[in-house]
């Protein structure tokens, strides 16, 4: 039987065109790259957002769609505007390991582009998407020439190495594989929806997708989760699961 879909899935930012379909099935976004851009936390001008648009290269893209990979040199930096892709890095033995999940209005490829260095990390669409593309040779100057850029750009900066620093502490401070899945479900709980006393999660990952972001195997997050339902922690119906029981999965965290 095939494994049910897992990971947290969000509306998507930008206003569509009700009528208007773009390839892949994907909704034709009416401000493109400025849409994502222009949430009030980013505090970028409209100037710097009508630049934006201006050098940005849109196109979209197929679910499995492998936008840059490891060891690549980096072009120039991307926006999500649609979809999801996710980040992450295979060992010579062919373990996959995902950083983490990228929701609409991040740039991708920020680190490789101010230090010049190749990719470290592979970047792949887990569900049809639309990205924009800025160039090296257009970012870095204009960068360069809007201060609200950079500070924007500092920040995620700082997120992206704080959710570094979560991954880390979660994967080398837990006891158990147990503690690991239970950590990465209630970050995704914060926030979630209430229903009928449980918390109510869309997903959107494969067992073997979430192994991945935990560090084990497909077999092993299969037999944790069945594991959980018994207990009655929590329920999975399709592409939801349903969290009924925060608390256990909390003294797991903290045992």
């Amino acid at each position: 039987m095939a494994s049910p879909n897992f990971a947290p899935v969000h509306s998507a930012v930008p206003n569509f065109h009700s009528h208007s379909i773009a390839p892949y099935g994907l909704p034709i976004a009416d401000t493109s790259i400025s849409g994502v851009l222009s949430a009030p936390r980013s505090n970028l001008s409209e100037q710097t957002l009508a630049g934006l648009e201006r050098m940005a290269h849109i196109t979209t893209y197929p679910e499995g769609a492998l936008i840059f990979v490891e060891g690549q040199d980096p072009r120039g930096v991307f926006v999500l505007c649609q979809g999801r892709v996710k980040l992450s890095s295979t060992n010579r033995d062919g373990k996959t390991f995902i950083l983490r999940i990228v929701e609409p209005g991040e740039f991708l490829g920020l680190h490789e582009i101010v230090t010049s260095r190749p990719h470290e990390l592979t970047m792949e669409t887990l569900q049809p998407s639309q990205l924009a593309f800025i160039g090296r040779n257009d970012f870095l100057p204009f960068l360069k020439r809007h201060a609200d850029l950079c500070l924007h750009v500092t920040q995620q900066l700082s997120s992206d190495c704080q959710s570094a620093y979560e991954v880390i502490r979660s994967i080398g401070l837990s006891h158990s594989v147990s503690e690991k899945l239970a950590r990465l479900l209630l970050q995704w709980s914060d926030g979630a929806q209430k229903s009928a006393g449980a918390l109510r999660i869309k997903l959107a990952l494969t067992h073997e997708e979430v192994a991945q972001l935990i560090g084990t195997t497909r077999e092993t997050v299969t037999r944790i989760l069945g594991d959980f339902r018994r207990r009655r922690v929590l329920e999975i119906k399709g592409a939801t699961l349903l969290i009924r029981d925060r608390a256990a999965l909390e003294r797991m965290v903290q045992a």
